[in-house]
């Protein structure tokens, strides 16, 4: 694997750098505010903030899965230290208390952590923060109404792919129905979306691409491909083509404006997962994701520590797609 190297290093050092960290702890009163990161979280501080550590600890397990010769010791220690049972007991009991916590984004981010990690050395400590998870999406999903369509963390369609796959690799069928059935509900009758205003100022994700990645994941492969192209009529040809062009991005450190760098991952990662459902322009689509991808690589690990601090994450969903 070309990076693994590379990215398994910058997920290490920003994992290990413990400050500037955004808690976003709300505290219940005056004896509940300590926010000091490792206290407060002590599996999931550093990288940030709490889904980011979430993620990036992912990136580490997949590292080490995909390519564990060329990843050497470091993330091993780095996960030992934070994925221990007391530690995910601590982050499962913030969970419970506080069950808008990170919701949906950084569920998303732990369960396929928990789920990455299934068949490691650290399975049995974060099984149970898998077990808080399915019980907050089970219990939240009848409630929301609507989903969220826009390009950051709440939106709705991207935390669901994540969740589906999760616990679909850990076998909790109940939580992928409850999933499967909510986002038919949502948007399995979607067409002809309107995608000039794409992106927004501050987008990580494309609303339609995203919609577009966790539809092909609920629905049979025949019947996505009927969908797909009376969501996105014309993709690839005449219409939605700025979908597959490099979004401006920017690196001076200013973290909402970081995030374009991560829409040109995301956008790479989901035009290549739907692709097959496309022959006809499916090359059309992977050359406007490769473009992406090479544009901002080197920000991936030389950049600023507002992107580094998260990108790997979404480097490597585009590159496993």
């Amino acid at each position: 694997m070309k990076y693994a190297a590379a990215w398994a290093s910058i997920a290490c050092e920003v994992l290990e750098t413990p400050y500037p960290y955004g808690a976003a702890h709300a505290s219940t009163g005056p004896d509940d505010v300590d926010a000091t990161p490792d206290r407060l979280h002590p599996a999931f501080h550093g990288s940030y903030d709490w889904h980011s550590s979430a993620h990036m600890q992912w990136s580490l397990v997949r590292l080490l899965t995909l390519a564990p010769d060329q990843v050497g010791r470091r993330p091993i220690d780095v996960l030992d230290r934070r994925l221990t049972p007391d530690a995910i007991a601590a982050e499962s009991v913030y969970l419970r208390e506080r069950p808008a916590y990170e919701r949906p984004y950084g569920w998303a981010w732990a369960a396929m952590l928990v789920a990455a990690a299934r068949k490691t050395q650290w399975a049995e400590a974060v099984a149970p923060l898998g077990d808080v998870i399915a019980d907050l999406v089970l219990a939240w999903l009848p409630k929301q109404a609507y989903p969220v369509r826009h390009g950051v963390h709440l939106n709705s369609a991207f935390a669901l792919a994540l969740l589906h796959e999760a616990y679909g690799d850990l076998g909790r069928a109940d939580v992928v129905d409850a999933i499967e059935a909510r986002a038919l509900q949502w948007f399995g009758a979607d067409t002809a979306y309107d995608t000039r205003f794409e992106p927004s100022g501050t987008d990580f994700l494309s609303p339609a691409l995203t919609e577009a990645e966790l539809m092909r994941r609920v629905l049979p492969a025949d019947e996505f491909a009927s969908w797909l192209p009376n969501f996105l009529p014309g993709l690839g040809k005449e219409a939605h083509l700025h979908l597959l062009d490099v979004p401006i991005t920017d690196d001076s450190g200013d973290g909402q404006l970081a995030h374009l760098s991560g829409l040109a991952l995301s956008r790479a990662w989901q035009l290549r997962t739907i692709a097959p459902a496309l022959p006809d322009v499916a090359d059309v689509l992977r050359a406007g994701a490769d473009r992406q991808i090479q544009a901002v690589l080197p920000t991936v690990t030389d950049g600023d520590f507002m992107s580094t601090h998260w990108l790997v994450s979404f480097a490597l969903l585009a590159d496993q797609a």
